[in-house]
């Protein structure tokens, strides 16, 4: 969330493009770009081709989880599908690469000097530099300190101190003025990534964009700043230093925003009990 939005930092895709996209056509729609109404001579029903996709489907299930091997790592296997003459996004699935062993405080570390690696490090800074932490001095220098480049680590701190710390912000978005809740309240501020993009990446830099949800209020029966979700992209200039992703300079913007569903909002004591329930996560990717 930008500062201008009622909470988290203010402005200071997954990788390569690789793979297309699968179109998917379903029987007789409307508007069918791939022949509309035509059928095979073979005569196969609608309900035969949907039989065979499906044992198919299965059959590269099976043969994935068999291939395996216990090797205790989380691994796709994807049918080759038709690309497109022009680029495309893969989704950001489990990978044989296997997650990071360190920590630098609660942040995670030690980040592979590769596509994935950088993906990595600018999802777990996204979710701690929108982390609650922020609105704490102490927690919020630590986080300056774990994310960002040594270069530039001190100005962020001094402009970081002097964005969190506003009275008049603090009140704005309805916390005391040492940062914390009202009491009976419980302060929420996450960012769950939803994918990651690889813009640009060479020897020791990167550029990245990471798209992600935050949910951002006040839990409690009496708030006036009840919890809300917004969409954000923040891209990302990392620079590799001292065997790990370093953040150099960042920019975000509003959205993608998809349509929200209609769907009954939580009460106040619903959404505290899940945000006192559920932990947020420390490593993504």
């Amino acid at each position: 969330m930008s500062l201008s939005d009622d909470g988290g930092y203010g402005g200071d895709g997954h990788r390569s493009p690789e793979a297309g996209q699968t179109r998917t056509r379903l029987p007789g729609s409307d508007g069918d770009l791939y022949g509309s109404g035509r059928r095979s001579r073979a005569g196969l029903s609608s309900r035969n081709l949907v039989t065979i996709v499906g044992v198919i489907v299965l059959l590269l299930a099976a043969i994935a989880f068999a291939n395996r091997g216990g090797s205790g790592n989380n691994e796709s296997a994807s049918s080759d599908s038709p690309k497109d003459t022009g680029p495309a996004a893969r989704p950001t699935t489990p990978t044989g690469t296997k997650p990071v062993t360190g920590k630098n405080g609660t942040i995670a570390s030690g980040f592979a000097k590769t596509e994935q690696g950088a993906e990595s490090a600018a999802a777990n800074y996204a979710v701690a530099l929108n982390s609650d932490g922020m609105y704490n001095a102490a927690r919020r220098q630590e986080i300056a300190q774990a994310v960002y480049a040594p270069s530039v680590a001190a100005a962020r701190k001094a402009d970081l101190d002097k964005a969190y710390s506003a009275p008049a912000f603090l009140s704005r978005i309805g916390l005391k003025p040492d940062g914390t809740a009202p009491k009976g309240m419980t302060f929420v501020s996450r960012a769950n990534p939803v994918g990651t993009k690889t813009e640009s990446f060479k020897g020791d830099t990167a550029k990245v964009s990471v798209w992600y949800s935050t949910l951002f209020g006040l839990a409690g029966t009496a708030s006036q700043k009840p919890v809300a979700e917004s969409w954000y992209t923040n891209t990302f200039d990392l620079t590799w230093i001292n065997g790990d992703w370093k953040v150099t300079n960042f920019t975000q913007k509003n959205g993608p925003a998809p349509i929200g569903r209609d769907q009954a909002v939580a009460s106040a004591e619903d959404m505290s009990k899940a945000v006192q329930g559920y932990g947020g996560f420390t490593y993504a990717r």
